[in-house]
């Protein structure tokens, strides 16, 4: 099992920044990828950043340029930093973790950006 805790979230006004960060404990392989996603009201689910154990990257296209993606493996921590938000990245932002045995949800955190 693996538990997931987030923080980070609130309300923020249009091109400002939050930093979120999401801290994984339990049974922690050591090759695995973390991340964020997202969903805003009425909308599917979205990948908004990925990073592996190996700090490979990967972002939506909708964030590129604005949002960063970090990790710090010997405190098992996943970080988005959100610069320049936009009011269409309002969403609850959920952090992930998956390894080859399976995947586990964190229970979201709200980000509300106002215009």
């Amino acid at each position: 099992q693996v538990q997931l805790v987030e923080s980070g979230g609130g309300l923020v006004q249009a091109g400002g920044s939050l930093r979120l960060s999401c801290i994984a404990s339990g049974s922690i392989s050591s090759i695995n990828s973390m991340g964020w996603y997202r969903q805003a009201p009425g909308k599917q689910r979205e990948l908004v950043a990925g990073i592996t154990s190996g700090s490979a990257t990967n972002y939506a296209d909708s964030v590129k340029g604005r949002f960063t993606i970090s990790r710090d493996n010997a405190k098992n921590t996943v970080y988005l930093q959100m610069n320049s938000l936009k009011p269409e990245d309002t969403a609850v932002y959920s952090c992930y973790y998956g390894s080859n045995v399976d995947t586990y949800w964190g229970q979201g955190t709200q980000v509300t950006v106002s215009s």
